[in-house]
């Protein structure tokens, strides 16, 4: 059964208060229209003034929250994208105070992209692939207090993650009763990690299904990707803390403990698959503002070139909890 949620469902941050949207049984697939990062303040035709009335507390509007019947704390919401709808344009820009080198790029900048489901017309000389994703995705946390839906969480968020595109499928951890998923900051195309603070911000349409592992839990999100542009078909985990390094440690981590449930192999042997055929890489590292509360996502990617089996088939996913 598909039922639809339209973007004007929206909510600004992750709070577990927010009222619940849509209610699906597991095994329900859902369409979401999403909004642009800027909540569709940006228009086709604007120029770099638009910025200076963009506010970060109403960045990354997320449609739902949508309630899982029967999800709980300690449960893994399980999210197949099934496919993705866009539109035909999207925008990059410079935003002062924001983004990996904010002091050395300080003016506003605004460019505006064309696309369709190819390839995307940045300029006149430069055309690069469409490769649409979701930036922000995920569940909520168990708290009252507003979280922003700018920087990452142990439960998703906006992890910015290039390789979520069609095909793939993430694991989050269930921390509130119905698990509370939603969805936002629709992407055109992204390379790896947001530099200037921002890639082609585009609405787009996204289909999901959601279903649930019971009493099966794991410390921050997991996924297996359909393959980068320049691998196949992988497994990601990731690491989220204040410290990029700490991070990327807890992805490596947690990627040798599933090396070991699939493989049988101890932590010491599981480490080297990851040598071998995996590769670590940040995903979101950019300047952190106060809203970011200092978080960073790392992941450890592991190309599936040895024979692979589904989480489905583990009971415990890893061992490493505390970050």
């Amino acid at each position: 059964m598909i039922k639809t949620l339209h973007s004007h469902h929206h909510h600004l941050g992750w709070n577990a208060a927010n009222t619940p949207a849509l209610t699906v049984a597991p095994g329900d697939s859902v369409e979401l229209e999403l909004l642009d990062a800027s909540g569709n303040r940006i228009k086709r035709d604007d120029d770099a003034s638009v910025i200076a009335s963009l506010a970060a507390e109403n960045a990354n509007p997320l449609t739902g929250p949508v309630y899982v019947d029967g999800a709980e704390p300690g449960d893994t919401l399980v999210v197949e994208i099934e496919e993705f709808s866009h539109s035909d344009w999207g925008w990059t820009a410079i935003i002062p105070g924001f983004g990996l080198l904010d002091q050395e790029f300080t003016e506003p900048l605004l460019h505006i992209s064309e696309y369709d489901d190819k390839q995307i017309r940045f300029t006149s000389d430069i055309t690069l692939p469409t490769r649409p994703f979701a930036g922000t995705i995920g569940v909520s946390l168990d708290t009252r207090e507003t979280l922003s839906a700018i920087p990452s969480h142990h439960h998703g968020g906006n992890m910015d993650f290039c390789g979520f595109v069609a095909g793939t499928t993430l694991y989050f951890p269930v921390a509130v009763e119905g698990a509370l998923f939603s969805v936002g900051d629709g992407h055109a195309a992204q390379g790896d990690g947001e530099v200037c603070g921002t890639a082609i911000e585009t609405c787009l349409g996204i289909r999901v299904k959601l279903s649930l592992l019971k009493n099966r839990s794991l410390p921050t999100p997991a996924a297996r990707i359909p393959g980068m542009p320049d691998t196949g078909e992988a497994l990601v985990t990731t690491g989220i803390g204040p410290d990029l390094m700490a991070a990327a440690r807890d992805a490596v981590k947690y990627m040798i403990d599933q090396v070991g449930h699939e493989y049988g192999m101890s932590p010491r042997a599981g480490l080297l698959p990851g040598q071998l055929h995996g590769q670590p890489a940040y995903c979101r590292s950019g300047q952190c503002t106060p809203l970011d509360r200092g978080l960073r996502v790392a992941g450890s990617l592991l190309q599936q070139g040895m024979n692979s089996t589904p989480f489905e088939k583990f009971g415990v996913f890893y061992s490493h909890a505390n970050l």
